[in-house]
Parts: C-alpha cells; sequence; structure tokens
C-alpha cells in the first residue's frame, strides 16, 4: 500500500511539482520540502517557552505566559478540572512565515503540510510518544468557509503528521457549529465571548484518553474553546 501511495505521489509531483513553503518556488529533485537558503528566513520556537502552550516568553524565569497564566488562575478560582495539558509550535509568526501561511490557508498550498508534518515529527517526536497520544484531531472549519475554501489547512496538516506518526486522523468527532470572526484582533474576553458554544463535540470521542489537536496558526489554548474540554 505504502508503494502504491509513493508512486501515486511521484506521479502528482512530476505534473505538479511542489513548492518550497518560503519563497514558493518548485522544489528540485535533491531538495525535499523546502529550499536549504529558505530555512534561515523562518524562526523556530525556541526556549524560553511557556510551560503550557508552548509560545515564547521573554525571560527564563516565567514558566507561563500571560494568557496561560491567566487560565490557570481561573481554573483555580473556580475549582475547573482543566483538560488542556500542553502545547507546541513550530515557528514564530513573523517574518516569512507570515506568507507562507496566507498561502497555506487561501492559495491552495497544501503541500506546504508535508514540511511542516516533518519538521513536527522531527522535533517533537519524543514528545507525542511520551505523551501516548491516541488520535489526532484538526480543528474544523465552519460548513460556510469550508464550501469557501474548498479546504481545511489544518486538515491537511493533521492528515500529513498522521501519516508519519501512524497515529490515527479522525476528523468527524468535532464540528464548528458557529461561525467565528477572525480572533487575531480579539483581546482574551472578546476572544473567549467569541468562541462560547462554537465547537460540538461527538460522544464517541470518550474512547480517547490522549488528544493531540492540530491547528495551522496559535494563538492561545482558549481558541478551541469546547475541544480542549473534551
Amino acid at each position: 500500500m505504502n508503494k502504491i501511495k509513493d508512486i501515486g505521489r511521484g506521479i502528482i509531483n512530476l505534473v505538479f511539482p511542489p513548492r518550497c513553503p518560503v519563497c514558493d518556488g518548485i522544489i528540485g529533485p535533491v531538495e525535499k520540502y523546502i529550499h536549504g537558503s529558505c530555512c534561515e528566513k523562518l524562526f523556530p520556537v525556541e526556549q524560553p517557552q511557556c510551560m503550557r502552550c508552548g509560545k515564547p516568553v521573554l525571560s527564563e524565569q516565567r514558566e507561563y505566559c500571560d494568557d496561560c497564566a491567566s487560565a490557570l488562575e481561573h481554573h483555580r478560582l473556580m475549582r475547573e478540572n482543566d483538560s488542556y495539558r500542553q502545547g507546541k509550535a513550530l515557528f514564530a509568526y513573523k517574518g516569512s512565515i507570515k506568507q507562507t501561511m496566507y498561502r497555506f490557508k487561501y492559495s491552495n498550498r497544501r503541500e506546504y503540510a508535508a514540511y511542516f508534518a516533518q519538521t513536527a515529527v522531527e522535533r517533537y517526536s519524543e514528545w507525542i510518544q511520551g505523551c501516548g497520544i491516541d488520535v489526532i484531531i484538526p480543528v474544523p472549519m465552519h460548513r460556510k468557509k469550508m464550501r469557501q475554501r474548498g479546504y481545511n489547512q489544518a486538515e491537511c496538516f493533521a492528515r500529513a503528521l498522521s501519516e508519519k506518526t501512524g497515529i490515527r486522523m479522525a476528523k468527524g468527532l468535532v464540528r464548528r457549529v458557529k461561525n467565528t470572526s477572525p480572533l487575531k484582533t480579539m483581546g482574551y474576553i472578546e476572544r473567549r465571548n467569541c468562541l462560547e458554544g462554537a465547537f460540538q463535540v461527538a460522544d464517541s470521542i470518550v474512547q480517547y484518553d490522549q488528544i493531540l489537536i492540530v491547528d495551522d496558526i496559535y494563538i492561545y489554548y482558549r481558541q478551541y474553546g469546547g475541544v480542549n474540554r473534551t
């Protein structure tokens, strides 16, 4: 089966050559996923970073970013259980990655997912194995946006990651029932209110203990609303 997939992928690459996620130029037969010179234009997330969500923090003395510190205090005061365990990020959202994510999201550059998945495996394979992930779930799009765009970039990423890790991807366990506005311009309270009731979770999700939620751009952990409360 894998050989058939490899042959099929090879034929597709001949007709539609994969493109570099940074410069969008065609990737030749020697290089894979990305041009070597383009790697320097990306900013991998490194230490120090938030112990909870993985976002960069300014000081090694800080354990959590502002969002996670507020969230943990909220859970403590409200005596709520927090099912969110930990998040990881690949690149800081600055420089060339901004155009990369725009093309990945709006210009049908689905092939970029292979590079993101490969980078995730290279950087976090031990973490993924240590977490004992049962299933990978991409953050779903609302059906209206799905009709307009034709694909879900988070699903492309999740599928590529599933192929490389051997962990099952399941896209039907969570539905987005609220067509939310973009979160990047909102403050904490606005985001929280916007996401209230945004997702609907299937009852069958309880069969999984450890779930890896995959998205293309991470703003803060509450952007997953009801997903991370399963």
